[in-house]
């Protein structure tokens, strides 16, 4: 019994790690951060640790709150679903046709680490709207935990990758490292557009049961 009861939790953290794994996109960030920390590389170790805190909390907080924002505006979870579905397929295309990532132009500031690092480069538009869809699902308590443990384990993961992202740069160059933000980029596409079939196979089959 207790297999089958952690079984929905378990999956449900798959899915909430690999959503927002694809939409955090720590290694397309890895460059990112070079970049912005090149005039403070004796603070780098610093800087990762407070950017990650930082996207950490944000993501936390909007899965505290997910639910209250949609009580508060009167919003549904398939109207979530289609709209969160639908930015992660423009954020996806984006960087499938070679834009930037977000926040990569931003001016280099003595600490970068809060902002653009922090958010929105870590913690974007893409992946506090993954937080909040996946928020607003988690009806159990289980998944409520496996959605906590999931953006802790992404924020660790993110925290690591930048700790080590000169020696990523170095080893990988620039072509790898383009082709894995592609690769991501066409997961968060894929994601987007389930996101889309589930709100709208909810819309539809509530729709039919009012017709009935």
């Amino acid at each position: 019994m207790s297999g089958l009861t952690g079984a929905p939790g378990m999956e449900f953290g798959i899915v909430a790690f690999s959503s927002l794994f694809a939409m955090m996109d720590p290694i397309a960030a890895a460059p990112i951060f070079i970049s912005m920390t090149a005039q403070a590389a004796e603070r780098r170790r610093q800087l990762a640790v407070r950017a990650s805190i930082t996207a950490g909390i944000a993501l936390l907080v909007f899965a505290v709150a997910g639910s209250q924002v949609f009580s508060f505006f009167h919003i549904t979870v398939p109207a979530f679903q289609i709209a969160g579905g639908l930015l992660f397929l423009l954020s996806s295309l984006k960087t499938l046709q070679g834009a930037k990532h977000e926040g990569a132009e931003a001016v280099h500031d003595a600490d970068p680490s809060i902002v653009p690092l922090g958010i929105p480069v870590i913690a974007g538009a893409g992946s506090l709207s993954t937080v909040m869809v996946l928020a607003a699902q988690a009806r159990h308590q289980a998944e409520q935990f496996a959605l906590t443990a999931a953006i802790v384990a992404n924020v660790i993961i993110c925290l690591v990758i930048l700790l080590i992202s000169p020696f990523i740069v170095k080893r990988l160059g620039p072509s790898a490292t383009e082709v894995i933000s592609k690769v991501m980029g066409l997961i968060t596409a894929v994601i987007g557009v389930q996101f889309i079939i589930n709100g709208l196979t909810t819309v539809i089959l509530d729709a039919a049961k009012k017709m009935a």
